[in-house]
């Protein structure tokens, strides 16, 4: 099995053993405005995240204009109940001429920006563009042409698992590699959307690593932190969240996404959940050393004379460390003091 090891983009290492790697999805939450996008490229790059992804598509490259219950989504749908596909695919879309101006902010902000393309029209702008590396959403994992198209270009690649059988991840995966890619992760995800935290099987994170040899990550729509957080402790060295400026403002996706403040927490709270793994190791740590001194132990707490016996009253356990170790009080009571003693002395056998 090919083993997954750290590779580049930017600054940033990603990879098992890597700090956690924060991307922030803009999905359609720019609201159909530029310069609300722009604005939350900002509020990304404010928040700490380290890369801002986009979906690259139009309604005609993602679907057809049909009016047929196929291409509506079920009525029960918490979100987008009963609606078109082809009139959400329109309203929720990036135009593709803004591309190129979302990226330079990006890009301006030290931020990593990249897209999930839909369709080869989409890989080539945006190899145009520069973008270092690729995402597969869930719903393309099946789609093995596309994976074998962005695999050829050399660039890393990220593909949601949502939904997925262990055979279709298998599929896409050997057809990433086969394509030319070296640098995967896949993400575990939940494509419901928002996603019940009960539905996010996180323990599902390792064994996605053992099995297909990769870097893996979480692609999240729960409400909160929360689950990130947990993915980092499960492995997940990339998290992926939906953000938004405001979820009052609306939205397609902006229900289920994070507010810049959220971001900012993710982005600090993933990082102490990543420090605080640390090794397999059961013993004192460095941290710990000054907190040595103050174990219990025995104690004279009373000044005593030589030839007097040792006693409840003038033997304790207390803090700090020094003394003899504390169980060893039933075998000093009784005995005498060699000399005399001051209050606060460690007691030693040398003293009894």
């Amino acid at each position: 099995m090919q083993r997954s090891e750290p590779f580049t983009v930017g600054d940033h290492r990603i990879g098992p053993g890597q700090r956690p790697y924060i991307v922030a999805e803009l999905s359609g939450n720019h609201n159909g405005d530029l310069d609300r996008a722009l604005a939350l490229v900002d509020a990304v790059a404010e928040a700490g995240a380290h890369a801002l992804k986009l979906q690259t598509y139009t309604a005609d490259t993602l679907t057809v204009d049909v009016d047929h219950p196929r291409f509506r989504i079920g009525s029960g749908h918490d979100l987008w109940g009963g609606e078109h596909l082809y009139r959400l695919y329109e309203r929720a879309h990036t135009p593709w001429e803004w591309h190129e101006t979302i990226f330079e902010r990006a890009r301006k902000h030290g931020l990593t920006a990249f897209s999930s393309p839909f369709d080869p029209t989409a890989v080539q702008l945006l190899e145009g563009l520069g973008a270092p590396l690729y995402k597969i959403a869930s719903s393309e994992l099946v789609d093995l042409p596309l994976i074998r198209l962005v695999a050829g270009t050399g660039k890393p690649m990220i593909i949601s698992t949502g939904m997925a059988t262990v055979a279709e991840i298998d599929a896409a995966v050997r057809a990433a590699r086969e394509g030319g890619c070296t640098d995967l992760v896949l993400l575990a995800c939940t494509a419901s959307y928002p996603a019940p935290p009960e539905h996010s099987n996180l323990r599902r994170l390792p064994v996605l690593a053992d099995v297909f040899g990769t870097a893996v990550g979480l692609s999240d729509h729960t409400m909160g932190i929360g689950a990130p957080v947990a993915a980092v402790a499960l492995g997940a060295c990339l998290i992926e969240k939906h953000v938004t400026l405001a979820r009052d403002d609306g939205g397609v996706d902006s229900a289920f996404s994070l507010e810049p403040a959220e971001l900012a927490a993710l982005v600090a709270e993933s990082e102490r959940a990543w420090q605080a793994l640390g090794e397999p190791a059961i013993g004192p740590t460095e941290a710990e050393r000054e907190g040595l001194r103050f174990r219990r132990s025995l104690y004279v707490v009373a000044d005593v004379r030589a030839g007097e016996p040792v006693t409840a009253a003038n033997v304790r356990s207390i803090r700090p460390a020094g003394g003899l170790p504390p169980d060893t009080l039933g075998s000093v009571l009784g005995r005498t003091f060699r000399s005399d003693v001051a209050k606060g002395t460690p007691l030693s056998w040398d003293l009894v």
